[in-house]
């Protein structure tokens, strides 16, 4: 309030003061935020360098602007650390105020953010981690990426139907890794097979040379593996260092440990290797083609299925945004993202009205070179494949 002691230049102080606080939440109304929770350090980097990516270039595609909102993309590394997930989710909501907080690299980040989202009515885009229990944690969970159910179910039949009667397993020692092994065992072991060697080993800084060894010595027909994104090229490494690529011990499992991202660096040791997974490179539509295309232009590398998982994951939030005509409470973004259906680089994909979760098909893929390139070459589909991990507990 101007007085007769007030100076002139504090009297325009004070109302240039009250024009930016005014003018202020309407520029916080027409920003749209999302928290992106990703590591971008450690051994799970790939994943978040994926994701990131892939979130630039859609935006880069798309604009960023969507129902008269200006989208902001908040990129936070976790380093796949739980309890650093967990810190920055609630720094994000509550300090940035953010809309949707996503990524999340890895099932314990997914799980840590989950009452926040719930306490928040704050949607958790989860584009990477595939635990089947995640979506139940939370009902603002909904998740554009994959369950290990989906594939491990796949490539457990496809294994007993196609002359192999003997696998030892290795799977990471956690949620994921418990999902993968118990899917697959579950169809193979019904199909006729047998397991001849079980071993889980550490999610952190993993050592698979001694496991390795154990795998040789069981004389399997095959190895189920399960790994996660980004530790496919250091087990490749040491499986052709102990010379089980020239054993004859075939690979197997979910697609994980064959992701693109690293593929074409694993050496012809991964010739040969089959496994059941959501996406390929190498997958044939127009739409992977030319997303391949400008991936590889804006990123000199070609895109893994982490990349797909954050590329439809802010597909989903653009699409709901628009759905909603610009509204942002939770409840409208969860319940316009429910049901949504559309065509993904890696095939058509939905999100299932009942859990949230992603409808999506499943290809069988054998490694290949071509063009003198190694890569995940599909020969048959499984189409609208569901979580089958909330219906077996």
């Amino acid at each position: 309030m101007f007085t007769p002691t007030m100076s002139r230049r504090a009297a325009l102080t004070v109302a240039f003061g009250l024009a930016a606080l005014l003018i202020e939440p309407a520029r916080a109304q027409d920003t749209f935020k999302i928290g992106l929770i990703v590591p971008m350090t450690g051994g799970q980097a790939s994943t978040g360098k994926q994701i990131d990516n892939a979130i630039k270039l859609y935006m880069q595609q798309k604009g960023d602007t969507v129902a008269g909102k200006k989208i902001e993309v908040i990129l936070k590394d976790d380093g796949a650390v739980p309890d650093n997930t967990k810190r920055i989710a609630q720094e994000l909501i509550v300090n940035d105020k953010v809309n949707v907080i996503a990524g999340f690299g890895i099932t314990p980040a997914a799980l840590a953010a989950a009452p926040l989202a719930t306490q928040a009515k704050v949607p958790e885009i989860v584009m990477a981690a595939g635990t089947s229990i995640i979506t139940e944690r939370s009902p603002y969970i909904v998740r554009t990426s994959f369950t290990l159910a989906q594939s491990s179910t796949i490539i457990g039949d496809w294994a007993a139907k196609n002359g192999i009667k003997k696998v030892a397993t290795l799977t990471s020692d956690y949620a994921p890794g418990n999902d993968a092994l118990r899917f697959f065992k579950e169809n193979f072991t019904a199909g006729g097979g047998t397991i001849v060697e079980e071993v889980k080993v550490p999610l952190q800084n993993p050592d698979f040379a001694p496991f390795l060894q154990r795998m040789k010595d069981s004389k399997p027909d095959a190895m189920f593996v399960f790994v996660p994104a980004g530790q496919g090229g250091n087990f490749m490494k040491q499986y052709a260092e102990r010379g089980l690529d020239k054993s004859g011990i075939k690979v197997i499992g979910p697609g994980d440990v064959m992701d693109d991202d690293l593929l074409n660096n694993m050496g012809d040791a991964a010739l040969g290797a089959v496994t059941a997974h959501l996406y390929s490179a190498a997958h044939p539509s127009q739409m992977n083609k030319d997303f391949v295309a400008a991936y590889k232009k804006a990123f000199n590398n070609r895109p893994g299925f982490m990349a797909v998982g954050g590329y439809d994951g802010i597909h989903l939030i653009y699409e709901a945004l628009k759905k909603t005509g610009g509204k942002t409470d939770g409840d409208s973004l969860v319940a316009a993202m429910k049901g949504m259906k559309w065509e993904s680089p890696r095939g058509p994909i939905s999100i299932d009205p009942e859990t949230r979760d992603i409808v999506q098909n499943i290809y069988i893929r054998k490694v290949e070179k071509v063009n003198g390139e190694l890569y995940n070459v599909e020969f048959a589909t499984f189409e609208a494949v569901k979580d089958s991990g909330k219906t077996k507990k």
